[in-house]
């Protein structure tokens, strides 16, 4: 049952009905369309239409075998190609060899009951097998396009609501009452103590909240205004955690690298809220790029208790990727380093996308 269903998910719809009634509809026209000036009678028609059957049936459950492997090997659209060429090759392949196979049982089976098999014609016989590929072809294709079409329809409006999820909790990680109290307890502090440091801290507490603002409905940025805006975020997680925070980030060449607004004070929030940040055990964020691949890595020291989580976090930025990019966000939690790694998008690449 379970293959069953599987089968109809490749093909895009459950084509049962539609084998049972395509077969020995099909195998009735055959010879009207293919053998017409091969029967005289009833009897001459239908034992072509009886052989009919058999050709039509072999050939349709393999050519569907052959459709239902390669959607398991290429299941994505951006491989099309690769499994209409293999598509081809394989269904010429083998309707060419079933129908040979089928006129040496034809013939054999004719004469062995002491009748001749001169109403079996190999040009019709060919032509037939591959106007029959042709149609199955088409039928087949046309329907997977569909639903492959429709869903992904489906998918576009899924993650389109993931992005809007991922501006809502972009803009609640930073208005959210904890993020506002600590940091007008900061000020509060800065503003008698250490007033030019308070500027300061005001200055960049208003860039995060600019950038926040004005990227909300961007799909990518540019991955230096990314590390720009989290200059000022650390700025302000500095003035709160002091050295117990230690933050690295690497020297990025690449001019023409994007990445996922908010990404990294996602993944910086995520660090700070499961994670020990203290005298003895500091908390360090590192940020590089490694294989072609953007990396946060943070020591793993997690907390007994943490705040409570909407979820939306890592896989939010999944999703988001997923729009973007065939390759996966790869999370890995060892004993030591919770390390998330974020494909490189290039601006050009998502441009033309």
């Amino acid at each position: 049952m379970k293959n069953k269903q599987k089968d109809c998910t490749l093909l895009g719809f459950d084509d049962r009905l539609f084998r049972l009634i395509g077969i020995p509809v099909v195998a009735m026209l055959i010879p009207v369309i293919f053998f017409r000036n091969m029967f005289y009678d009833w009897p001459s028609y239908w034992r072509i239409t009886a052989f009919g059957v058999l050709h039509t049936a072999a050939t349709w459950q393999g050519v569907r075998a052959i459709f239902i492997r390669l959607s398991k090997r290429f299941p994505n659209w951006t491989e099309w190609k690769k499994r209409m060429k293999w598509i081809v090759v394989l269904s010429v392949a083998y309707t060419g060899i079933i129908c040979l196979v089928i006129k040496l049982v034809v013939v054999w089976l004719l004469t062995f009951i002491g009748e001749t098999a001169d109403f079996f014609d190999t040009v019709s016989g060919y032509s037939a097998s591959y106007m029959m590929l042709l149609s199955l072809g088409a039928v087949y294709e046309s329907i997977r396009f569909f639903q492959l079409w429709k869903t992904t329809a489906v998918e576009k409006e899924q993650l389109e609501r993931a992005h809007l999820a991922s501006q809502l909790e972009g803009l609640r990680n930073q208005v959210n009452p904890h993020f506002l109290f600590n940091s007008l307890n900061t000020l509060t502090y800065l503003i008698p103590e250490e007033p030019e440091k308070a500027v300061r801290f005001v200055q960049q507490l208003s860039k995060v909240y600019r950038y926040v603002l004005e990227s909300r409905d961007d799909r990518v940025i540019p991955l230096q205004t990314e590390l720009d805006f989290l200059q000022s975020y650390i700025f302000l997680l500095r003035e709160r955690f002091g050295e117990n925070l230690q933050v690295e980030i690497g020297h990025f060449e690449s001019t023409d690298s994007g990445i996922v607004p908010l990404t990294l004070q996602m993944l910086f929030e995520n660090a700070i809220k499961h994670n020990i940040i203290s005298t003895q055990k500091p908390l360090k964020i590192e940020v590089f790029m490694e294989n072609g691949h953007l990396i946060v890595r943070n020591n793993f020291q997690k907390k007994n208790q943490v705040m409570d989580s909407t979820g939306v976090g890592l896989q939010n930025i999944r999703d988001r990727y997923r729009m973007l990019t065939e390759q996966d966000v790869e999370v890995i939690a060892s004993q030591q380093y919770f390390t998330v790694v974020l494909p490189e998008i290039t601006i050009h690449q998502e441009s033309v996308a």
